[in-house]
């Protein structure tokens, strides 16, 4: 018996009863520590409640996720979970609207990642990874978390704007770096506008505007070109389709792709890294998966690392109205959040969970809602073939050129802005095969 046989339970599900503040402080820098805990103590759904009077529910059984991923849209708005992002991304992110208006959006971007555009974008992904890999120092320790956000912000930039080498991209690709390198904390900054003006949130906000400055310039100067429809990336793309589009919907949508985009696939692919080094035998299979230009098989290096050592902790939808949810009639308002990690890590729907073994995604797709770094239903990041092509990319580019070697202990999972990075860097050293 489930708990869909069961009668629907009144009130909130029981959860820390920790002060809101340092609930929130503790969702924002600690989630992946508190959150199994928390789970062990209250079970499978728990409350948390955050300063603001945000009031989450996180779910973490697989049949409540999928609950969840279908339910109806005008109930489950995913913008309005997303709402803390909406400093940064803008109002007219897809990843911040619902309803008509995020599938309106959702279908003027669509085409810039279907199969079609992907095959397109396949040389310049290689060409730019093969140059990136040939740079890797030898011998001696360093970040591949760092090494791996400069070359897909490089992808990221050439898909999304087509920009080439010169002066504006010289100086958006710091402020870019800048605008992610963000911790738990300065997250606080976006939910809480009175902070804006005050060290470090200002400068947050400086290195905002002044990549916001670019960003629009690029727009302005694409917007007079004679060769639009030529063009095979996403701005001139949405611009021949519309050429009056306000600048202000373009901008919001190439920062949600450049940040959305860039840094969850930089991370995916340094924990990547860092489990190979760690595991021989695996490192061994995907470098005779990149010799033989085995896509599939370096594919899923990346969703196995996806799925172990999650990005995102979480993900949101608020209720627009009373909604029975995971067997509790929650009320208008509350956030309900499907755990990406607790699930992915759930022994109930992986075997021996915590190991790495890239070789699951291959014998058998995952049941659904048990793996969902993507997220799920209508809200599935429309990006999420693009991030494993440009991961096997990546990883071919690396695994025929290098043996890889791990540095100290495994690195744990520390909060960045809402991400969840290797804690050192994921160092490692690479030698020449």
């Amino acid at each position: 018996m489930t708990h869909l046989d069961l009668p629907v339970r009144e009130g909130m599900p029981d959860g820390p009863r920790l002060p809101r503040v340092l609930q929130t402080v503790l969702f924002l820098t600690a989630r992946a520590v508190v959150s199994p805990l928390w789970r062990k103590r209250y079970g499978d759904t728990y409350t948390v409640r955050l300063a603001g009077g945000r009031t989450i529910v996180s779910v973490s059984r697989a049949e409540d996720i999928r609950e969840v991923f279908a339910g109806s849209p005008s109930v489950f708005h995913a913008g309005e979970g997303n709402a803390i992002l909406a400093p940064v991304m803008g109002e007219n992110s897809v990843l911040l609207l619902d309803e008509d208006a995020h599938l309106a959006a959702r279908k003027r971007l669509m085409p810039a990642f279907n199969g079609a555009a992907l095959r397109g974008y396949h040389d310049m992904m290689t060409r730019l990874a093969e140059e990136a890999a040939e740079k890797w120092p030898l011998g001696k320790p360093f970040a591949a978390h760092r090494t791996m956000n400069a070359v897909t912000l490089e992808i990221i930039l050439r898909v999304v704007f087509g920009m080439g080498e010169g002066e504006r991209l010289a100086r958006l690709r710091p402020l870019i770096n800048k605008v992610t390198d963000i911790g738990g904390v300065s997250v606080l900054g976006w939910a809480f506008p009175r902070l804006r003006n005050v060290w470090p949130w200002k400068r947050n906000i400086d290195n905002l505007a002044a990549a916001d400055a670019l960003l629009h310039e690029e727009i302005a100067e694409r917007r007079g070109q004679p060769d639009l429809d030529t063009r095979g990336d996403v701005l001139s793309r949405l611009l021949a389709a519309d050429p009056d589009a306000p600048a202000a919907e373009l901008r919001d949508h190439m920062m949600t792709l450049l940040l959305a985009g860039h840094e969850t696939t930089a991370t995916a692919l340094a924990w990547s890294l860092h489990e190979l080094s760690r595991h021989p035998a695996a490192l061994r299979a995907a470098q005779a998966a990149a010799d033989a230009g085995d896509d599939a098989h370096l594919q899923a290096v990346a969703k196995e690392a996806m799925r172990l050592r999650p990005v995102i902790y979480s993900v949101g939808r608020r209720l627009t109205e009373p909604t029975v949810v995971a067997g509790h009639r929650l009320p208008r308002g509350t956030v309900v959040s499907p755990s990406i990690g607790l699930v992915q890590r759930d022994p109930d729907n992986f075997d021996a969970p915590e190991e790495f073994r890239p070789e699951r995604f291959l014998d058998a797709s995952p049941e659904s809602g048990t793996w969902i770094p993507f997220g799920g239903g209508v809200r599935r990041c429309i990006g999420a073939g693009f991030s494993l092509q440009e991961a096997a990319a990546i990883l071919k580019a690396v695994l025929v050129r290098y043996d890889l070697e791990p540095v100290g202990s495994p690195e744990r999972a520390k909060s960045r802005n809402i991400t969840l990075i290797p804690s050192g860097g994921a160092k490692i050293i690479a030698r020449r095969r």
